[in-house]
């Protein structure tokens, strides 16, 4: 089973999540794709949803599924979203799509945020992914100064402006082995809008596609 076919497989997995009548909560990037594709098919069942960038709004909306402005919205049962990594505890590197700030405010509305992945993103430690950090274009130096501190190398991702216009620092060789504690940290520097550690919103559920199907990992 090739990685296209994986995807689809978690995206129809899914599906098994969504609340009946409710609004649901969908992320960004190419398995999140699948999951909107595989959502049409029961579009009448759900009220709409909220969605975490343009990308995928577009993409909903053209399979006739309304979706909601975060504002109007006081809490979601089921956030679905895909990961660049995720650790065997449901902690995740998220922001290869650049949509992590508005992914993170989705996720804050969720009850529950259901991973959909395929077996390649599972690690025992986060950060062989460079770590995606959206930062006010000021800060630049100084905060790729602070990971320079930390061991890490940030550098600015080329031509890459996120949804609400922000440049984006990705930072290669950390190994991050307290997700909560780094993400905590790098919140709290000036500067740093939003960092693609999903600690805080953990994975409640990863839907991971193997060679044998969907392996269920509970957290």
């Amino acid at each position: 089973m090739n990685q296209d076919e994986l995807k689809a497989l978690v995206g129809q997995a899914a599906l098994a999540h969504v609340v009946p009548g409710s609004i649901v909560g969908v992320g960004t990037g190419s398995t999140v794709n699948k999951f909107i594709d595989a959502l049409a098919a029961i579009k009448g069942q759900i009220a709409g949803a909220v969605s975490s960038s343009e990308q995928s709004t577009e993409r909903l909306r053209a399979h006739g599924i309304p979706v909601f402005d975060a504002n109007t919205v006081e809490r979601l049962p089921v956030y679905v979203d895909g990961a660049d990594e995720i650790d065997h505890r449901g902690h995740m590197i998220k922001g290869g799509g650049a949509a992590l700030t508005r992914e993170k405010m989705v996720a804050d509305l969720a009850d529950r945020f259901i991973c959909i992945a395929d077996a390649s993103k599972l690690v025992r430690t986060l950060g062989a992914f460079p770590l995606p950090v959206e930062i006010i274009a000021s800060a630049s130096a100084q905060v790729t100064r602070r990971f320079a501190a930390l061991g890490g190398q940030a550098t600015l991702r080329p031509g890459v402006i996120t949804d609400n216009g922000h440049p984006l620092l990705d930072v290669r060789g950390l190994a991050i082995t307290d997700p909560l504690a780094m993400e905590t940290e790098v919140n709290q520097w000036p500067g740093v809008v939003s960092v693609g550690i999903f600690a805080r919103h953990k994975a409640s559920v990863c839907l991971l596609g193997t060679a044998d199907g969907v392996r269920t990992m509970q957290f």
